[in-house]
């Protein structure tokens, strides 16, 4: 019995439905854009599309893959920074994420886990990378805000004696630790709550429920652990100030200037 999603007039319309509903809920819930849904969920669409028309082509060879690999890589890169205000620090923004996908994938491919075959590297890494993405963001942007709204803190913290970077450490680890929320819940609660998609994939493309077990438990544990290292590297590198967000305008820096003061004059 073929299980797959069938491509038709009915999935699309369900597809316009739904993201009308949630469109729909964020504009007038005055919860933010609607547009911003509508705008997601069509390059999502648009995405998918022109990936399934390549992903054939990528599939057949082990250079091409890798290249698309990077590619996803640098997009989440890209995106990451984007969302922490941080586009002119991409070099440290992108080395927070390498630092958890560099080594899980590593991990998982030299131990021979995770054959090493392009219809396998490609799922497990977009799967790794598109998680540690979010986790990098969130971590990031939690630990500027709080710098921002607690550095009198900070300045307090120095003023008894603790160098910048403990410091700042101080004042904002604990609240981008809870950027690990999210994959520590998904991970606790599978199984019991949600089915995820590696899982439901692998079920629907015609494997046994223990092997798409063994997959889906490789692929939260190894994401947990990622996401875990990134969350790491980027609260460190916020602290020491290479990640900051961008200053809107060049000015000469005060006396007492940190990377991540509020500009003078912003909104509080």
């Amino acid at each position: 019995m073929n299980s797959a999603i069938e491509f038709g007039p009915a999935l699309l319309v369900v597809l316009a439905l739904l993201t009308l509903a949630g469109a729909g809920v964020v504009r007038f819930g005055e919860l933010g854009q609607g547009r911003a849904v509508v705008w997601a969920a069509v390059r999502a669409v648009g995405q998918l599309a022109l990936v399934s028309l390549v992903i054939t082509v990528i599939l057949r060879s082990g250079w091409l893959t890798g290249l698309f690999v990077l590619l996803m890589f640098g997009i989440a890169a890209v995106t990451a920074a984007a969302r922490i205000g941080a586009a002119r620090r991409l070099g440290w923004v992108a080395l927070a994420l390498a630092s958890g996908v560099a080594p899980v994938l590593a991990l998982v491919l030299l131990s021979g886990v995770v054959p090493p075959r392009p219809i396998s590297v490609v799922p497990i890494a977009g799967i790794v990378i598109g998680g540690t993405m979010t986790a990098t963001s969130l971590a990031a942007r939690r630990a500027l805000d709080e710098l921002v709204q607690r550095h009198g803190e900070y300045e307090a913290a120095l003023a008894l004696g603790f160098l910048p970077r403990l410091a700042a450490l101080e004042i904002c680890r604990p609240s981008a630790g809870q950027a690990l929320i999210p994959a520590l819940d998904q991970t606790r609660t599978v199984g019991l709550v949600t089915l995820p998609g590696a899982y439901v994939g692998l079920l629907l493309g015609g494997a046994g429920p223990i092997q798409a077990g063994v997959a889906q438990a490789l692929v939260l544990i190894g994401l947990l652990a990622a996401e875990a290292i990134a969350v790491l590297t980027t609260v460190q590198l916020v602290a020491t100030g290479f990640i900051r967000r961008d200053e809107p305008v060049r000015r000469r820096r005060p006396l007492g200037w940190t990377p991540w003061r509020q500009p003078s004059g912003a909104a509080r």
